[in-house]
């Protein structure tokens, strides 16, 4: 705003004086304009520090609902509604002196704390320096990249995302990566190996809540659908040749048993905790679908099986 529509700090500092005058009344604030941010990009901002006691008596404010928000000697409530008002007002603000505006109502599909950010330039740096340690010494460098353990997070459950087609699917994808998915009053979170207390979808961004999950996975579904529709309309001249072309191939026999996994050899391989713990729920649903074969073909168990190949034979 500052090279494009003529915004100084002069006239950032009225405006957020103003605001805070109309917003919050009775309390005693500190209004502060920054020029510049750390990193040098140009950004001029406004902090607003209120002491959250009142001082005196204001009117009722749209944002306000108790009798208390207006007293003197009550405390500031910053309430879901008074944020939705105030990121409201900010907007008309910004629309109204000609600035550029984000939507600021619409939710982050990635929420980035403070925190998190630190945190990962922090790390980019520790990471740079190491790695010029390596380049210098001859030896291979890492990632050039630093990723949070959200950040990891968020890629894990983006690729399980473009893989499934229901939240089975996408459950047991995750379980494969030590992702555990957990579901409590219709919101989503996600247990790591490393972790005791899951990460909620609202510390993710609200690409990761439920209703966004539910969303991409439908279209998943519907997508793999018509695939398999356009597949079965393929012309028939067309399906014929290419049937003649493949006559020494044969189709595999549909069998719903499949081999169990040596969990211990897997571990030994390096597999990590997530490959286990899917290998555990592999291996059970095999035997209880071996179980439920012996039980179709008359059987109770493996000797009884064996007893009956030796007499036929």
């Amino acid at each position: 705003d500052g090279t494009d529509n003529g915004l100084t700090v002069d006239r950032a500092q009225e405006l957020g004086e103003q605001f805070c005058k109309e917003h919050f009344p009775g309390h005693q604030a500190l209004v502060c304009t920054h020029p510049d941010g750390h990193n040098h990009s140009g950004n001029i901002h406004v902090h607003i520090v209120i002491n959250s006691l009142r001082i005196y008596e204001v009117p009722l404010l749209p944002y306000m609902d108790r009798p208390a928000d207006t007293r003197e000697g009550c405390k500031h409530r910053c309430t879901n509604a008074a944020m939705e008002y105030f990121k409201s007002e900010v907007m008309e603000m910004c629309h109204r002196e000609g600035l550029y505006q984000i939507d600021l109502l619409s939710g982050s599909k990635e929420r980035i704390t403070e925190r998190e950010y630190w945190a990962a330039k922090k790390g980019q740096l520790a990471l740079d320096k190491e790695n010029a340690v390596r380049e210098a010494a001859g030896q291979p460098t890492k990632p050039t990249k630093f990723e949070t353990d959200k950040a990891k997070l968020r890629r894990t459950i983006r690729q399980a995302l473009s893989q499934a087609g229901s939240f089975d699917e996408f459950s047991s994808l995750l379980l494969r990566e030590g992702v555990t998915v957990k579901e409590s009053r219709g919101r989503l979170s996600y247990l790591t190996p490393d972790r005791t207390k899951p990460i909620t979808a609202r510390k993710l961004g609200d690409d990761f809540d439920k209703a966004a999950v539910l969303v991409l996975l439908t279209q998943n579904a519907h997508r793999a659908a018509e695939q398999s529709k356009a597949i079965l309309e393929y012309p028939a001249a067309v399906k014929k040749l290419s049937q003649g072309e493949k006559t020494t191939k044969t189709t595999p026999a549909d069998n719903t048993l499949q081999r169990m996994v040596d969990r211990e050899a897997k571990r030994a391989e390096g597999k990590g905790v997530g490959y286990d713990r899917w290998a555990a729920k592999h291996n059970l649903k095999q035997m209880a679908a071996t179980v439920t074969a012996y039980q179709q073909y008359g059987f109770s168990s493996p000797e009884e099986l064996d007893e009956a190949c030796s007499a036929a034979y």
